[in-house]
């Protein structure tokens, strides 16, 4: 028996950090929605009573690293599965790229798992589970549009945001999430205005949506990486309605309405930038 799923990317239309949490984390608030860029995962069922993971990306881990795996591996302990399963990942979503590739290829084998292995969970048990793997995989189960908060995993379904293109933009480097959040400075953040998001997403207010963009992790990433810089302010320079960083980076991302405009931003970072896509914003929850 063998299931196949899609595990679409994720950007964050407001990324704001609030505080330093007891626990180490951040308290943090973000829109995040997802675009039509998407890994495929295959799940086969195995009668032997482990867990095999092949992945077409050979900078991406096949063990116990890969949070797939440890999807699988909580769902089997939790629940004594005494079966196994092979994870097949086809990678299309940049590898650390700031677009939550890893905790969505975790979030479809959740879903997957649960009827490959009759487990009879919830939508939201699979989420709240999902929150022991990474801050990202619960809003991933789900997909859609969502206010996140706490540390990411505390899910708010809000409306999709107005249809339009989105230019994807990704430096040939990593970035590291923990070193961007060690060198965040709290006192001195400009905080995007969470609120005025939710409205313009509320009123399909396509322009009000990207003028209020916003990611206060940007300046961090920009320091260390100015590269990253540099991808915005070309892709603002060939005409992106709205542009904004993803995550911790470093992935750039633009908002486009017009296929004419979307073709002469994506041909012009084509020669500034080899990793570009030009992807739908999908926005609707499909779980």
């Amino acid at each position: 028996m063998k299931i196949s799923l899609k595990a679409p990317a994720k950007i964050n239309l407001s990324l704001d950090v609030l505080h330093k949490r007891e626990d180490g984390f951040h308290e943090v608030e973000m829109i995040m929605t997802t675009v039509d860029l998407a890994d495929r995962i295959e799940l086969t069922l195995l009668e032997e009573n482990q867990i095999k993971v092949d992945v077409s990306e050979g900078f991406v881990p096949n063990d116990h690293r890969n949070l797939a795996y440890q999807a699988a591996k909580l769902l089997k302990d939790r629940f004594n599965v005494g079966k196994g399963v092979l994870i097949s990942i086809k990678k299309n979503i940049p590898v650390s790229a700031g677009l939550a590739g890893g905790s969505s290829d975790a979030a479809a084998t959740l879903r997957g798992l649960n009827e490959l292995w009759d487990l009879q969970l919830t939508i939201d048990e699979l989420a709240i589970l999902g929150a022991q793997i990474g801050s990202d995989v619960s809003f991933c189960v789900y997909g859609g549009t969502a206010l996140a908060t706490g540390r990411g995993e505390k899910i708010k379904h809000i409306s999709a945001p107005s249809p339009c293109w989105v230019i994807l933009a990704k430096p040939p480097i990593g970035v590291s999430t923990a070193e961007v959040y060690r060198n965040l400075k709290l006192d001195h953040l400009e905080h995007p205005n969470i609120n005025n998001m939710i409205s313009a997403i509320d009123n399909n207010d396509y322009q009000l949506i990207c003028s209020q963009l916003g990611n206060v992790l940007e300046s961090v990433t920009f320091k260390l990486y100015p590269q990253v810089q540099r991808i915005k302010e070309q892709m603002e320079r060939f005409g992106a309605d709205g542009v904004l960083m993803s995550g911790s980076g470093p992935t750039v991302f633009g908002l486009v309405k017009h296929e004419s405009r979307m073709l002469r931003v994506y041909n012009g970072l084509r020669g500034f930038c080899n990793d570009v896509h030009a992807v739908r914003l999908m926005g609707e929850r499909y779980y």
